[in-house]
């Protein structure tokens, strides 16, 4: 059985899944997770090589409260970009959620050394509070 292309069944462009993107992230910007998270569902169906969406997807449903989701997300988005170091830090906080300990803190311990200082940071917080 073979996979349907959505955004030529649709006969959408590039433009048009921009512009819900954007409009996915205009939701997010506002706070609005439960509005942003249908968008990103829809994206990850439209552009599936797209490892943001996603790693977006995967942010939100740990906004939600949601970490079992957002593993299957963050493993989609890895799948496609392997050594992103947000959805790694993002994945850090999803084994900590489900209480996998040890996986959260080993991520964690590799993104201390990101060059990133935003993600270094955050996984310097994660240490310290699960340490």
């Amino acid at each position: 059985m073979s996979k349907i292309n959505w955004q030529e069944a649709l006969k959408w462009d590039e433009e048009q899944v921009e512009d819900l993107r954007y409009t996915g992230f205009a939701y997010i910007r506002q706070g609005k997770y439960d509005v942003a998270l249908p968008i990103f569902e829809a994206l990850c169906i439209l552009d599936p090589e797209n490892a943001y969406d996603p790693q977006t997807l995967g942010a939100l449903y740990l906004q939600l409260g949601n970490a079992n989701k957002a593993l299957k997300s963050f493993d989609k988005a890895l799948k496609l970009n392997a050594d992103h170091a947000p959805t790694l830090l993002n994945l850090a906080k999803a084994f900590f959620m489900l209480g996998k300990k040890e996986e959260g803190l080993k991520l964690a311990n590799i993104l201390r050394n990101e060059k990133d200082l935003i993600i270094s940071n955050a996984a310097n917080a994660l240490l310290l509070a699960y340490s």
